[in-house]
């Protein structure tokens, strides 16, 4: 009777420890990943991009950026946001041979990217370049006009190289927003994104949605630093940044008056 007695209460009590040994993790299965819908296509189509895909040709990404990029505050490299993109678009192109190389380095402000722009994005021959920007710059009280004219400067070198460029600018995390230029450097970056005629993933908006209107908490989708994202976040991010490329591209065709191909043609998200 003892022994029945201690099995019922194991029993009962074996959810509420299961619960309580991963209220973390339990609570990120239950976030919708879900961003604003006027900032889910990117202003510009990806030309370069949807050519290599309707032609049937492989499809080389480079991810540039700093640790956001590199996947600081995710448990592997694997689930950083290039893995998980690099995942999302072979899903929705499976015909494609699509890579996505990160070229991440924490810490890097804009100059500091400039600086190995050739040596480890523009010598893998890129057709897109994904460059997140911006952070370090705020974060360091840095000039944020000084970091405009330096990404001006990194979006003419990519597109004479023949790329696409999608900026990708900071994240909205505790430890941005309480500095003053945070907003003028998304600003910037929005401009600088209209000036050179480029797309923009609007990540400072992305996350700004999950915490201001879903209501997420900061620590659902941050590592406990306050500041680099985990891998739900990272994952959500590809997802989303994913199907705005596969629209973008899809697009570029149909702009060009061309019919997309079975090859160049986006399957729908799962």
């Amino acid at each position: 009777m003892l022994k029945s007695l201690s099995l019922s209460i194991a029993l009962s009590v074996l959810p509420l420890v299961t619960m309580t040994a991963m209220p973390h993790a339990f609570a990120q299965t239950q976030v919708a990943c879900e961003g604003p819908s006027n900032m889910n296509r990117l202003d510009q189509p990806l030309r370069r991009t949807a050519q290599r895909l309707k032609a049937g040709q492989p499809v080389t990404i480079v991810a540039l950026g700093s640790s956001s990029t590199s996947g600081a505050g995710a448990s592997s490299s694997a689930a950083s946001y290039p893995s998980r993109l690099e995942a999302e678009l072979k899903q929705r192109f499976p015909a494609a041979t699509i890579r996505v190389l990160n070229r991440g380095v924490g810490g890097e402000e804009v100059q500091d990217m400039l600086a190995r722009l050739d040596q480890t994005v523009l010598v893998e021959k890129p057709d897109l370049v994904l460059w997140q920007v911006g952070s370090n710059t705020v974060l360091r009280g840095h000039s944020v006009i000084t970091a405009f004219a330096h990404i001006a400067q990194g979006v003419r070198s990519i597109k004479d190289s023949g790329a696409d460029v999608v900026l990708i600018d900071p994240q909205f995390a505790p430890k941005v927003i309480v500095k003053a230029d945070a907003e003028d450097m998304v600003d910037l970056i929005t401009a600088a994104a209209k000036a050179e005629n480029v797309g923009l993933f609007h990540r400072f908006a992305v996350m700004r949605h999950w915490n201001k209107v879903q209501k997420i908490p900061f620590e659902t989708f941050l590592s406990a630093d306050g500041l680099h994202m985990n891998d739900w976040s990272y994952a959500c991010v590809a997802k989303l940044l994913g199907a705005t490329i596969a629209e973008a591209a899809t697009r570029a065709t149909a702009v060009a008056g061309a019919v997309p191909t079975a090859t160049a043609k986006a399957a729908p998200a799962r």
